[in-house]
């Protein structure tokens, strides 16, 4: 890892965390090239694979991404053939979200991506050391999750 800014100095764990995400979303990132996908849809395809029909709020909450982040990647998915979305029967202007055939099939590709993925990130760990990084990383997100988020000035 490189050396601490020193400005960073007095948090060194958190901008270890900063590097670990920024490699960790890299290489993601190159994984999922190869699979014609851009970061986060193959986790609203994740979640779509777990359970089919789901509105796009509902796609919105599980994968924690804002609205036109969601809104863009499903656009994009259903130009690729991945994806239809329907409005729902009960109301118009809720929109539902099916797999295709073809996103269908991402289910294998998604899951060795992921298989991939951990052998990069645990290859030279014991199981103990990624057990113990797991159970770590919860109580970190736990932790930052419990916060209220700093207000931004207005002004």
């Amino acid at each position: 890892m490189p050396e601490i800014p020193t400005t960073a100095a007095g948090g060194p764990m958190s901008y270890a965390i900063f590097q670990l995400a920024r490699a960790h979303r890299a290489y993601a990132g190159a994984l999922l090239r190869k699979m014609d996908l851009h970061p986060g849809q193959e986790l609203l395809l994740m979640q779509l694979l777990d359970r089919e029909g789901q509105t796009q709020s509902e796609l919105l909450e599980s994968v924690g991404l804002d609205h036109s982040t969601v809104s863009k990647s499903l656009r994009r998915m259903q130009e690729a053939g991945l994806l239809v979305r329907e409005p729902a029967e009960h109301d118009r202007r809720v929109m539902v979200v099916h797999l295709t055939d073809k996103g269908r099939a991402m289910r294998e590709p998604i899951a060795a991506l992921w298989q991939s993925l951990e052998g990069a990130s645990a290859g030279t760990l014991t199981e103990e050391q990624a057990a113990a990084f797991v159970e770590t990383a919860g109580a970190i997100t736990d932790s930052i999750s419990g916060r209220p988020l700093p207000q931004e000035e207005s002004g």
